[in-house]
């Protein structure tokens, strides 16, 4: 065994999800990466949303803001973050963009995998957010399911 093989054995560990092939998605999630990995001011962050949303990029980027400030403050476990050029997701990433793809058509599911990711009983205020940010999504002409 090469010491190539530990490494990658590591990585597969820490990303074990491929990134979303659909494109809104990954939208999302370069949105989620740069707002818990630099801030929720990030300007990087803005300007993808300004690029993608046009003059309505303000309720996505609150929203997405919003989500992730209640994330950080209501989550019993660290979530995983990777770095944005990385072409895979890290499991919390991954239970994220799923949970924000599947809220609208299915949001028991949803609260179900938020509680869990979160290590809490309750995430309805959560689930809410996540509603209302898929929802904005939608309503900028990138749908997340």
């Amino acid at each position: 065994m090469t010491t190539a093989q530990p490494l990658l054995h590591s990585l597969s560990e820490m990303l074990p999800h491929g990134w979303p092939s659909h494109e809104d998605r990954l939208l999302l999630l370069y949105g989620i990466r740069r707002t818990g990995a630099h801030g929720l001011h990030d300007a990087a962050a803005a300007h993808a949303y300004m690029t993608a949303f046009g003059r309505e990029f303000r309720r996505p980027l609150l929203l997405l803001r919003a989500l992730m400030a209640e994330v950080s403050k209501t989550s019993a476990n660290p979530i995983q973050i990777a770095p944005c050029c990385c072409p895979r997701m890290t499991s919390g990433e991954a239970a994220l963009v799923d949970v924000l793809g599947s809220v609208e058509t299915q949001p028991e599911r949803a609260e179900l995998l938020l509680r869990d990711l979160l290590g809490v009983r309750h995430a309805g205020g959560l689930v809410a957010t996540a509603h209302l940010l898929a929802l904005a999504f939608r309503d900028g002409g990138r749908p997340l399911d």
